[in-house]
Formats: C-alpha cells, sequence, structure tokens
C-alpha cells in the first residue's frame, strides 16, 4: 500500500514543482511551448505590416497573371527599379512591362533551379536612363511562410534581406 502512497506524492512533488516554474516563467512566454530557450518574443514585424508601411508592394495580381500561385511582393526598392520615370515612360516603358519582365525571368530561374531550394537570384535587364543601354539589376527572390505560415514569396534587390 505504500506504493500508491508514494506516487501520490511523487505526482504531487511534480505538480508543485511545474507551478513554481510557472510563476518563474517571464512575462509573454508561451505556456505551452517546449523550449523556452530563447525567452518572449521581443519585436514582431508581419509581412501585412511591412505591405501596409510601404516596406514591401504587394504584386500578387499581376503575378498571378503570369503564373505564380502564391503572393508575391517586392520591396521598395525594386519598385524603385519598376516604376519607370516620366522621362522612360515617354520611351515606353511601364511598371506593367519591368514588372513582367521580373516574373517571367524568376519564373525560368526557379524552373532551373535545384529541386527544393527556396532561394533564386537573377539579372533582369532595365533602361534606367532616356536614352541609355539596359543594364542588368541584381535581384533575388526567396520563398519562405508567410504571416499564417502560407508560401509565399519576395523579390528583393542583392543586399537586402
Amino acid at each position: 500500500m505504500t506504493a500508491p502512497k508514494e506516487r501520490r506524492a511523487a505526482i504531487a512533488e511534480r505538480a508543485r514543482l511545474q507551478a513554481s516554474r510557472k510563476a518563474q516563467k517571464p512575462e509573454g512566454m508561451c505556456d505551452d511551448c517546449k523550449d523556452d530557450f530563447w525567452g518572449p518574443v521581443i519585436s514582431a514585424y508581419s509581412r501585412k505590416q511591412a505591405i501596409e508601411d510601404g516596406v514591401l508592394v504587394d504584386v500578387t495580381p499581376m503575378a498571378k497573371e503570369a503564373g505564380f500561385n502564391i503572393p508575391v511582393a517586392i520591396t521598395s526598392a525594386v519598385e524603385g527599379i519598376v516604376e519607370p520615370s516620366e522621362e522612360l515612360k515617354k520611351q515606353g516603358q511601364s511598371r506593367e512591362g519591368r514588372l513582367w519582365d521580373i516574373f517571367m525571368i524568376l519564373r525560368y530561374e526557379i524552373k532551373k533551379a535545384p529541386k527544393g531550394t527556396d532561394t533564386v537570384y537573377f539579372d533582369p535587364l532595365f533602361i534606367m536612363k532616356p536614352g541609355g543601354a539596359a543594364v542588368p539589376e541584381k535581384l533575388w527572390a526567396k520563398m519562405g511562410p508567410g504571416d499564417d505560415a502560407q508560401p509565399v514569396l519576395t523579390v528583393m534587390k542583392l543586399g537586402e534581406d
């Protein structure tokens, strides 16, 4: 009969220790985390917030026309490349045409990339100055989880992350 009594005592002691650990847990620490090694999240910045702030530009509607079936965004730096100046617009350059160029080259690079990769690098050519020659712009795209863990694609200038 001592075994059940000892077992109850061990269970009670374990519950007391768990309650003690919970009481010592820093504010904001999740209760059901398996590993609290890194501690509480100090700050988080969602993709939705980045789009609202203009850090990212959602180009999903046109990307879908180009054959992408996941949300696609470009950084504001890439938007600066994609949006032609008034002088370049007079020469026939357009935001839609430049985005289309990015999407077509990106699709090609994705298809030739090794299976399982989440990153591709590519250099589309753009006329950046009126009367100038087309120059390569070093870009890269990263697929990763969005705010709800769904796959999303982000196109950035080389050096951005």
